[in-house]
């Protein structure tokens, strides 16, 4: 049974460059008031069943977002028609609908009454909904107080308990420690099961994945794709791959011809075109780092497993008597995951090229799920710095596999 129905759908913006804050800047400077008009979403159609969970991924500014305030008729389409068979609980803006000044215990039972619960309905799942948000010891302090991961655990226990048909989110599960975040993802594989129908933007692509039995991939407000989890998400993957790959080759070109211009000591530059934290007096320089899989492709996505080369350009600009390459690898939050050098594995190097690359090689990577960052070093065998480069290419691992921490260890299990 269609439950959400989107046909011909067309949403556009006033984008105003400087327009006036007060009526009489408006009067006095009508001129200033010049607009373009934007197109977020653009003939768009889609069919959801009941009960079926869909992921919408795709850059930001591709229209994930305005798409659900669409189906919760926060706003309204310009031209076609969208349907709603169900009653909506939606979790798009953090503690949107919250009133600061109120307790945690008010703000349920004024978000649970806009959801159409009575004030006995309420009564008899607040217990369940203080106790999944974990928040008994804050439950009567006001909002205000409450940082964002209690406003994301009080906003998602409501959505859960108001029997919606139909759940919408909007990354609003980024927000919040790990155990509840998994806590929360259990719920909605609860909720998958009683066939309430979830849609669900995200970029976490693993947990879409495995959360999702049908993804849609917008692009530049269009559907680009839409079929089962694995086949859209790898097709996403491979667009991303290309477009960053175009990126970096953008980058360093125009590094380049920014160094060929300068006599000063040269400036190492990030995928985002960010300068990046290095030092050392450059005898030996890093031009450029990049990350390739195994058919040579520059890359920033992988599975956990695939294998990769670390590829790192350098320039010679003075003669030294030895060389030590390095390559580091650390999470996103700061923690080392790894690192090693030439000299730690009885490589020794008394000359190079004027120009030329080094590759480090990996057979597997072993990182679970989430970004990761790359240090590239050059230092003679007493630790010398020609070059260190921080953070210099950011790499992202999904992966299907629960375990925890960082890396995934082979093993089995054996029972006797």
């Amino acid at each position: 049974m269609e439950i959400i129905s989107v046909k011909d759908v067309c949403k556009k913006y006033r984008i105003f460059f400087d327009k006036g804050s007060t009526l009489k800047e408006r009067l006095l400077f009508r001129n200033r008031n010049s607009y373009e008009e934007r197109v977020i979403l653009k003939d768009i159609n889609l069919s959801i069943e009941k009960g079926e969970t869909i992921g919408l991924i795709g850059e930001n500014g591709c229209g994930k977002s305005t798409l659900l305030k669409l189906m919760t008729k926060i706003i309204y389409p310009d031209t076609g028609s969208l349907i709603i068979r169900g009653k909506v609980s939606s979790l798009l803006e953090l503690g949107a609908g919250f009133h600061p000044d109120m307790t945690g215990r008010e703000n349920i039972y004024m978000n649970a009454s806009i959801f159409g619960l009575s004030k006995a309905q309420i009564d008899m799942k607040i217990k369940s909904i203080i106790d999944f948000s974990e928040l008994q010891d804050h439950i009567d302090n006001p909002v205000r107080t409450y940082s964002s991961g209690m406003y994301m655990r009080l906003a998602f226990s409501i959505a859960i308990n108001v029997q919606a048909e139909i759940l919408l989110i909007d990354e609003i599960l980024a927000v919040g420690d790990t155990n509840f975040q998994k806590k929360c993802y259990n719920k909605l594989k609860e909720l998958k099961k009683e066939k309430v129908t979830i849609i669900l933007v995200s970029h976490d692509l693993g947990s879409v994945e495995r959360l999702c039995n049908k993804v849609v991939w917008l692009n530049e407000g269009k559907i680009q794709e839409e079929g089962t989890a694995k086949k859209i998400i790898n097709s996403y993957l491979q667009f991303m791959n290309e477009k960053q790959a175009i990126n970096v080759e953008s980058s360093i070109s125009e590094q380049n011809k920014n160094q060929e211009k300068s006599s000063e000591k040269e400036i190492l530059y990030n995928e985002a075109g960010e300068k990046i934290d290095r030092w050392g007096e450059q005898e030996i320089q890093i031009l450029g780092v990049n990350m390739l899989d195994d058919k040579k492709n520059v890359k920033h996505h992988f599975n956990c497993g695939d294998g990769a080369t670390i590829n790192i350009e350098y320039k010679k600009n003075k003669d030294e008597e030895n060389y030590v390459f390095g390559v580091g690898i650390q999470n996103n939050d700061g923690n080392s995951c790894f690192g090693v050098n030439t000299s730690i594995d009885g490589i020794e190097i008394k000359s190079i090229k004027s120009t030329g690359n080094v590759e480090f090689v990996i057979e597997e990577l072993p990182f679970l799920e989430g970004a990761y960052f790359i240090d590239v070093a050059v230092h003679s065998v007493d630790g010398r710095a020609y070059d260190y480069a921080k953070k210099v290419y950011q790499f992202n691992v999904i992966t299907a596999v629960k375990a925890e921490g960082i890396v995934n260890i082979k093993h089995e299990w054996i029972i006797n």
